[in-house]
């Protein structure tokens, strides 16, 4: 039920107007597919202005064919979260952090080029006893 609630899309552009007024200026209430997915497609072009991650949208299809439940429904966990970043009450998603910039002496980017950090790896105890050359077979039997 909840995905058919939410077919029509009026809800969608209800909910997007509520979190920002104004971005879907027309709300089709015409139960005809097209005007529909007229619905779908304003809020998601509302929805990527409110600054939700294109990687976190669903398809107009996923909902409007009822394939693709879950992509759905981490849309509107994404969109919960970008409204609680910006300060609207949602008891939904969790905040985004805020950008840190950090900023370091010169000195100090040039003694981090001289340390071999270590997943770097080191070449102590190293060395290339047992390999073999490319293109040779692995024996699996002592050939001699």
């Amino acid at each position: 039920n909840f995905m058919d609630g939410l077919k029509d899309g009026i809800i969608l552009c209800e909910f997007i107007n509520k979190l920002q007024p104004g971005s879907v200026k027309k709300v089709n209430e015409s139960t005809q597919n097209w005007h529909q997915l007229e619905n779908i497609g304003n809020f998601i072009k509302a929805i990527t202005k409110y600054g939700v991650k294109p990687h976190d949208i669903f398809e107009a299809n996923d909902l409007f064919e009822n394939t693709n439940h879950t992509q759905v429904q981490s849309t509107l966990l994404a969109l919960a979260s970008m409204a609680k970043t910006k300060g609207n009450k949602v008891n939904v998603g969790v905040k985004y952090a805020e950008k840190q910039e950090r900023k370091f002496e010169p000195e100090k980017l040039r003694e981090g080029r001289n340390i071999i950090g270590l997943q770097m790896g080191t070449n102590k105890f190293a060395s290339q006893q047992g390999m073999t050359a490319y293109g040779t077979r692995r024996h699996l039997y002592d050939p001699k």
